[in-house]
């Protein structure tokens, strides 16, 4: 009874003893939620464009980290190494949609999810073959110095991350909502054959989709990348992901990225204040348990549709 006690009491008390504290808690919390979000917002134009869960957007994110990487690694200045990686990416995204998407077209969910996972595994095994397995060093020249705004720490590097992820969720939603693409990915999503016989070209459409989620792939490995270094782990954020997906919804974009800020809020939020209380090490688990009560409670999430059928 008083470990039930303290697990409510001692956080609040905390929080208020030190406010300061509690606030640089939550920034940093964000700041890891942005990080979360860049990779769901990939998940999210794969699935509104097929319908299918793409298990390999992380391994996406890590192929284009270890690309970048090694094509600076030749002496090629990082505006052109960037621009040559969004290229390989484009190019990676035409060859999915020949060979693996325009094969599989109007088979089950499972099949173009299990020909995702198949597809994780190549790329990582290409960018190991290709640029190695040791952990590399990613240097854009992004400013990572912490500093003091009315008495909270604050991180440079993590302010430029939430505004890159910022600037990018609006330009995808201004996308989806306002240009005859973005209206073209959504009739694909509802329905592959209706799309078709109103002239809508699936290829292309894939191959846009490919690219532009191979791009965001892109900005999260190089954000990822110059945080912690580019290494084979980095295909894991995936898994992280998953839950901010479930919050979200996996038909919205802005859903991913309110997805990644609770779930980053939370687990630090949680770390620090149960964590001693639990015995520490929950900030891994956190979020999943979460994502099982939404699941429990609004199977769509936040933003998603809410699906109704009629028998």
């Amino acid at each position: 009874m008083e470990t039930l006690i303290n697990f409510f009491t001692v956080p609040i008390l905390d929080i208020i003893d030190s406010p300061v504290f509690f606030i640089e808690v939550v920034v940093g919390g964000l700041s890891s939620g942005i990080m979360y979000s860049l990779v769901a917002l990939g998940f999210v134009l794969i699935f509104k464009a097929s319908g299918v869960f793409n298990f390999a957007q992380g391994v996406m994110a890590l192929f284009a980290a270890l690309t970048l990487v090694g094509i600076m690694g030749w002496g090629v200045p990082i505006p052109l190494a960037i621009i040559a990686t969004i290229v390989v990416m484009i190019v990676l995204a035409i060859a999915i949609e020949r060979l693996m998407l325009r094969p599989l077209v109007n088979q089950e969910q499972i099949v173009l999810f299990m020909s995702t996972l198949g597809l994780a595994y190549f790329l990582e095994g290409l960018g190991d073959t290709l640029w190695g397995s040791n952990v590399k060093k990613l240097d854009l020249g992004i400013p990572a110095k912490s500093f003091e705004y009315h008495g909270v720490l604050m991180n440079q590097f993590e302010l430029f991350a939430a505004a890159t992820a910022a600037s990018m969720v609006v330009v995808l939603a201004l996308f989806f909502h306002y240009t005859r693409i973005g209206r073209a990915l959504r009739a694909v999503a509802d329905d592959h054959q209706a799309a078709l016989s109103v002239g809508i070209p699936l290829k292309s459409i894939w191959i846009v989709v490919w690219s532009v989620a191979g791009l965001v792939a892109l900005v999260a490995g190089i954000m990822w990348g110059a945080k912690s270094g580019v290494q084979f782990s980095l295909s894991l954020i995936a898994l992280k992901a998953l839950p901010v997906l479930i919050l979200g919804g996996f038909t919205s974009v802005p859903g991913a990225i309110v997805g990644g800020l609770i779930i980053g809020v939370g687990e630090k939020i949680a770390e620090v204040y149960w964590g001693p209380i639990l015995g520490g090490a929950i900030e891994g688990w956190f979020a999943y348990m979460l994502a099982l009560v939404f699941l429990l409670f609004r199977p769509q999430g936040l933003f998603g549709d809410k699906i109704i059928e009629r028998v």
